[in-house]
């Protein structure tokens, strides 16, 4: 049996001490990804950000907040894993400076300036050893499979699992999974439960 590393919902980008930017992914599909690949007799460690679930209480556990807290709890554990399934939505940007302290109030309003995050699964995938496999979600308005379809091959993945914006927050979700070559490998549409039990069985088939 595999250890398998899950990425699992969002993460935070603070502006000060008491705001943040985010998004809402609840970590419900690395959840039913984590159960399915427990009942299939696999070693589980999941690292997430803060969400409102229970994970299975026989995989590990490690909780962070910001990206790059998400990227260094990974890196701990890359080199002990069979492969990772990056079903995490963590923030793309964050604010160039962080305040300390609250912002006040103004009447002119606030300009943020944003800056781009770590790309977490592209990290993993570049320091990934021989042998490893790396598999990304692409959450796409429409599951527009053009976007993905680049991030497969920029992020150097060998899967990636292709689902539309009305995933987030539901407990049903439809995928589409294509290869490094950009060939369609599959789809599979259902309750959150359902198609991780169908995707953790294609990843055992994938990489056996």
């Amino acid at each position: 049996m595999a250890h398998i590393l899950i990425t699992a919902g969002p993460t935070r980008a603070y502006l000060d001490d008491v705001r943040y930017l985010t998004n809402a992914s609840s970590g419900r599909m690395a959840q039913a990804l984590a159960r399915a690949a427990v009942r299939r007799g696999h070693r589980v460690t999941i690292v997430s950000g803060p969400v409102a679930i229970a994970f299975p209480r026989a995989a590990r556990l490690i909780p962070v907040t910001t990206t790059a807290e998400m990227l260094d709890a990974c890196l701990a554990v890359l080199p002990g894993v069979d492969g990772v399934i990056a079903a995490a939505a963590p923030c793309d940007f964050e604010p160039a400076t962080r305040v300390a302290g609250k912002i006040q109030r103004q009447g002119s309003g606030l300009t943020l300036r944003l800056g781009s995050t770590v790309d977490v699964i592209a990290t993993l995938a570049r320091r990934s050893r021989a042998g490893q496999w790396m598999v990304a979600f692409a959450l796409e308005p429409g599951a527009d499979p053009k976007r993905a379809l680049e991030k497969v091959t920029t992020k150097r993945c060998d899967l990636i699992v292709v689902n539309d914006v009305s995933a987030i927050d539901s407990t049903q979700t439809a995928v589409t999974v294509y290869d490094r070559g950009h060939a369609r490998v599959g789809a599979r549409a259902g309750t959150k439960a359902q198609v991780a039990g169908w995707l953790v069985r294609l990843v055992e088939k994938t990489f056996a």
